[in-house]
């Protein structure tokens, strides 16, 4: 029967949670610490031996009963350890106190705001929103936290719900495209309309244009340069409007 082994200076199932995950008919799981549980699915923790209590994957934690490993390459279709924890990691269920369920949901609260305050601003001053103003905002549109999804995607949703309470805008890109003249022939028109303002324009040998234009249009610029310049062009985001600091985007 397998023993659980945790660093000589943590006592033996202190501080654990079990992490559960049905896959292939069979329930699967890892006993890990439960602050770095939350640590990591917030992408704060990094470190895969700062979470797991052991790489050992059971059947049962309580009663030590380790899973065969003909059943994990079944349901894993691997039989790498780390990668199979991960997966129970990532996708598994797992008990929180209500307190600590509530410290990971503030936490995340205030994540989100601040996503919201790096990639916004109000159009009104031309200035980001400090972070507390945000969570003001978002307590008044009654704005839950939704715990499985990234707080960077439910700033997005987010953007979109104060909209309706506030002015608040995407901060734009600045984005510089370069293409053969002869390949934007077909194209220039439609990547000039995905363009709020053009900062400069050149037609000397290359199509060559600069401009501000929404973060949600670059996809569409990217494609359309990679399609009709065959993957010779460029597309490229070279700053923010200077009328914002300190705005970034992925």
């Amino acid at each position: 029967m397998s023993k659980i082994f945790t660093p000589t200076n943590q006592k033996l199932l202190t501080n654990v949670v079990v992490v559960k995950l049905k896959k292939g008919g069979k329930r699967f799981e890892i006993a890990c610490y439960k602050n770095k549980v939350v640590a990591w699915r917030n992408k704060i923790e990094k470190n895969l031996e700062e979470v797991l209590q052991t790489e050992t994957v059971f059947t049962n934690v309580s009663r030590g009963e380790v899973a065969k490993g003909a059943d994990l390459k079944k349901a894993f279709n691997t039989d790498d350890l780390t990668k199979i924890c991960i997966q129970i990691l990532e996708k598994g269920e797992f008990q929180l106190s209500e307190k600590e369920r509530q410290t990971a949901q503030n936490s995340k609260f205030t994540e989100i705001a601040s996503n919201v305050s790096t990639m916004c601003i109000n159009p009104t001053t031309q200035r980001p929103y400090p972070v507390t103003l945000v969570e003001q905002a978002m307590k008044d549109a009654h704005i839950s936290v939704k715990p499985n999804k990234s707080a960077k995607q439910q700033a997005l949703e987010v953007v979109r719900t104060l909209k309706e309470s506030i002015p608040i805008e995407r901060v734009k890109m600045k984005i510089r495209i370069s293409m053969g003249m002869a390949d934007s022939k077909k194209c220039k028109d439609h990547i000039k309309a995905l363009f709020l303002t053009i900062i400069s324009e050149d037609h000397d040998g290359q199509f060559e244009l600069m401009g501000l234009s929404e973060p949600g249009n670059y996809k569409q610029l990217a494609e359309l340069v990679g399609k009709h310049s065959r993957g010779k062009g460029m597309c490229e985001v070279i700053g923010v409007e200077e009328t914002a600091e300190n705005a970034v985007f992925d």
